[in-house]
């Protein structure tokens, strides 16, 4: 794993010669040996089409392109890190709470609507979050940022899991996700929070909540 947990807010990353990994701009908080960091103009692996979601999305993510011989402490706004490892599955994470992430992954954006239906196209409308997720799939370590910490709700067919959209983090596995309301259209003007909406994700995998609904 590249990254190794310094304390709730900081990462470590080797990186190494003939390798690459992604991060937030201005994440990158000291660094040791022959580093180089690069602005990322084709929105990391994605290219194109990722950098042109993230901006329909309204989520503006520069990342850089960290390469070289050595090791790199990363962190951002004080913000908690959490760190995932995927083993070949895709993970969608929303965008802003990306830290840091290998070159290996191949990143992709995912329309919300391709999952939810209708009632995921009106998310970014009401609760304040993107239209657009980021995807990461194959083999690597992912570091996300989230308020107050992270917390891991395993998914089983059988028990469905009813995520708030503003704590909502990050997701892998054989997953679906929903979006739905308890309340009429007239009740849910000016509601953002799980008062009016809900993410039901169902099958096997992991939800990544964070433990307060502020926005990053």
């Amino acid at each position: 794993m590249p990254f190794r947990e310094i304390n709730h807010k900081m990462v470590e990353a080797v990186v190494q010669p003939g390798t690459k990994m992604f991060s937030q701009r201005g994440a990158m908080l000291a660094y040791k040996g022959d580093v180089s960091f690069t602005p990322n103009i084709r929105g990391g692996q994605g290219g194109l089409a990722s950098m042109l979601g993230r901006r329909l999305a309204n989520e503006s993510i520069p990342l850089m392109t960290v390469e070289g011989d050595g090791t790199v402490m990363f962190g951002h706004g004080g913000h908690h890190v959490h760190v995932i490892t995927l083993t070949g599955d895709t993970m969608y994470v929303e965008a802003d709470r990306l830290l840091a992430f290998d070159g290996t992954l191949q990143q992709g954006t995912m329309f919300l609507g391709s999952q939810g239906g209708v009632m995921g196209m009106v998310r970014g409308q009401v609760s304040g979050q993107g239209l657009f997720t980021t995807t990461l799939k194959g083999h690597g370590a992912v570091a996300v940022m989230a308020h107050g910490g992270v917390i891991e709700l395993p998914l089983t067919p059988q028990r469905p899991v009813h995520v708030d959209p503003q704590s909502y983090v990050a997701h892998h596995g054989d997953v679906r996700n929903k979006l739905s309301t308890a309340l009429s259209w007239r009740d849910m003007v000016g509601r953002g929070s799980g008062e009016a909406f809900q993410l039901e994700f169902s099958g096997n995998g992991v939800v990544y909540v964070q433990a307060s609904e502020e926005k990053l």
